[in-house]
């Protein structure tokens, strides 16, 4: 059974940093498009990065400059670094992999204080 499991996830104040990690048990993430996906409380998922299988980025307006997406294919991770983290940033970040077929984990809580 495929697996997408986040973790980095933790409470940090306004300003701090935080690297989401998102490792898989099933399948070689180098193949997929991944992306780092959120979903605050009474709120709809949304499109946080992507990065395709040739290294190609993609970012939401809201992260842009402060995020970055990046994968070590040998460790076949991805990760997600947060760097000025804001109240709106709050959050439970999920990981996707897509290709073929979809693949999301289970999410990973990030709070941002203020």
């Amino acid at each position: 059974q495929v697996q997408l499991v986040e973790s980095g996830g933790g409470l940090v104040q306004a300003g701090g940093s935080l690297r989401l990690s998102c490792e898989s048990d099933g399948i070689v993430l180098s193949f997929y498009t991944m992306g780092w996906y959120r979903q605050a409380p009474g709120e709809q998922r949304e499109l946080v990065a992507t990065i395709s299988s040739g290294g190609d980025t993609n970012y939401a307006g809201s992260v842009k400059g402060r995020f970055t997406i990046s994968r070590d294919n040998g460790k076949n991770t991805v990760y997600l670094q947060m760097n000025s983290l804001k109240p709106e940033d709050t959050a439970v970040y999920f990981c996707n992999a897509a290709y073929r077929r979809e693949y999301w984990g289970q999410g990973t809580q990030v709070t941002v204080s203020s």
